[in-house]
């Protein structure tokens, strides 16, 4: 069969606005898919649905479509969104309104049962992932649109290869492969250049990155692209670091099928086209994981800015007087940091200055409100020389808390609705299909590098990262572009010593995962960001950098790799 060529539009909610039409006008498509949901989103549109019942879903997605739904109808092109939030049905019902008044016939389906909430009343948002098969009866079925709620980000992908391909759920292989495309255009751009470790290199032009783009095979293989002129750049770097992205070791669990990260093989294909073949599949988990969120109390801050000499002395005066106030109000939570972005001798005031910065949490709002900022003001004339804050604090603001729960895959009822109304059950898969995943076994190492003499350097000159969040526990992949380096980052990078390396992690759990056929380590950090990004416990609350200041850090490394 023909290939299926998939792009993206959206990585995130908050996207760029006119990715859609760049897609829609830049080269060949047979699908677009757009992903708007993480966990935050989740959390935001939860409280929105609160002030609104009809809301819960990217909104930002209808005006995107406003503009281009005649393009993607005279184009033939499909697309595959879960914008639909917590609302899918309401987004598809708004779809088609926008498709009658424009006079653009369209058929218009989405997909529903990943709403758990009834199960979960003490949340405010309870959302399955789903797979991708209600996306494939959908497009079988003849939509040209299909929105859904919570499904896993690789799903918008799997779904259209599932139907274009007639895959059965026991194809594991092909799914396998089309979950590792998924998870690199999940994210747009970080696969084209953005967000790139080594981005000073090549001369490339990253003012404004193409959205990439798979040309899936029947196989599962695929070539990750982009379209023709647009910017940024496609290799076997950028395509590792994605792939990276927010996983953790050598099986990626989803719910149509376990993909075997240890198996992906690249090779540069061309200019700024990647290929990906040899993914192995495994049977699918028995249970899907649900995301709750919650509102997990109210939190404050305020950051004070010491300047000049004493800078130490002056933080400890602040915290002395602030916790008089504690000693009244006792938040559950109260948290200090000082960061010495100060320098000796410095030509402007702002880089002779030092920012402190205090967090406080409690469920009581009125432990971390006025009180609160009122005492953190009132210092003003009566505390160190020089004193001044960032922002003046505020009466205290929630935030949420994000968790995971699982249900076996049988208890969710997964439908597709089409866009006559008929409700198509998606059957879960039989018990004998599916397999709770184990930890692989430790691939060997390589053989470590001859001695020779070393340099104190930043990591960062032989190895690239890339860090993100899945709850309250962060990941940092990074990878060797060589082999020769790739020899001395698996003996050199372990578990230990990157917990020396980042601190703050030194009392947690860090797992190390070996991935060779990516000259890759992926570490897993259990616990760092706390309650998850809504909760904001740590100054980087999703993890977004913890790979580039691993990168900073100074090691001995062997002079012949420098």
């Amino acid at each position: 069969m023909t290939v299926l060529r998939v792009g993206n539009a959206s990585g995130f909610y908050g996207d760029r606005f006119d990715a859609l039409r760049e897609m829609l006008t830049g080269g060949e498509l047979d699908v677009l898919t757009g992903d708007y949901l993480a966990e935050l989103t989740m959390l935001i549109l939860g409280r929105d649905r609160l002030k609104d019942p009809a809301a819960g879903y990217a909104r930002t997605f209808l005006r995107q479509l406003e503009e281009c739904l005649g393009l993607a109808h005279d184009r033939g092109v499909r697309i595959v969104t879960n914008a639909g939030g917590l609302n899918p049905a309401g987004l598809a019902a708004a779809v088609r309104d926008m498709a009658d008044r424009l006079g653009i016939p369209v058929r218009v389906a989405h997909v529903e049962g990943d709403d758990l909430g009834a199960a979960h009343p003490d949340s405010l948002t309870a959302h399955a992932y789903l797979g991708g098969f209600g996306i494939a009866a959908c497009l079988r079925e003849g939509a040209d649109i299909v929105v859904t709620g919570r499904v896993t980000d690789a799903a918008l992908v799997t779904g259209p290869a599932a139907a274009h391909f007639g895959w059965g759920p026991t194809q594991y292989d092909r799914l396998a492969g089309a979950v590792v495309a998924g998870h690199v255009l999940e994210c747009g751009t970080q696969a084209t250049g953005g967000n790139y470790a080594f981005f000073t290199e090549g001369g490339h032009d990253l003012r404004h990155p193409g959205f990439p783009l798979a040309e899936i095979h029947e196989d599962g293989s695929c070539v990750i692209t982009k379209h023709p002129g647009t910017g940024g750049f496609v290799d076997v770097g950028t395509v590792t670091a994605q792939l990276l992205y927010e996983t953790a070791g050598a099986r990626y669990a989803g719910p149509d099928v376990t993909a075997r990260l240890d198996t992906v093989t690249l090779a540069q294909d061309g200019s700024d086209r990647v290929r990906i073949h040899g993914v192995r599949g495994e049977a699918p988990p028995p249970t899907l994981k649900v995301g709750r969120t919650r509102l997990g109390g109210f939190r404050n801050e305020v950051v004070f800015v010491l300047t000049g000499l004493d800078i130490e002395a002056k933080a400890a005066l602040v915290k002395n007087q602030m916790a008089q106030t504690f000693a009244k109000s006792s938040p559950r939570e109260v948290r200090w940091e000082l960061v010495r972005t100060d320098r000796a001798d410095a030509d402007t005031e702002e880089t002779a200055s030092a920012l402190l910065r205090l967090v406080v949490r409690d469920p009581r709002q009125d432990a971390v409100g006025r009180s609160f900022s009122g005492a953190a003001i009132e210092l003003a004339l009566a505390g160190y020389p020089g004193f001044h804050v960032l922002a003046p604090p505020g009466k205290g603001s929630p935030y949420g808390v994000f968790e995971a729960a699982y249900v076996p895959q049988e208890d969710v009822e997964h439908v597709a609705v089409l866009d006559d109304g008929r409700r198509l059950p998606v059957a879960a898969p039989r018990a004998a299909d599916t397999r709770v995943p184990a930890a692989v076994a430790e691939p060997d190492l390589p053989e470590p590098p001859p001695p020779g003499p070393v340099r104190r350097a930043p990591l960062g000159l032989v190895a690239g990262a890339r860090s993100g969040d899945k709850g309250g526990d962060a990941n940092v992949g990074v990878w060797a572009r060589t082999d020769e380096a790739w020899r001395w980052l698996a003996h050199e990078l372990t578990a230990d010593r990157f917990r020396q390396l980042v601190p703050e992690s030194r009392e947690l759990t860090v797992t190390r995962h070996l991935l060779p056929r990516l000259r890759a380590l992926n570490f897993v950090v259990e616990g760092i960001l706390g309650d998850g990004v809504a909760a904001q416990h740590r100054f980087d609350p999703q993890a977004k950098a913890l790979g580039e200041w691993l990168r900073s850090r100074h090691l001995d490394i062997p002079e012949a790799l420098l």
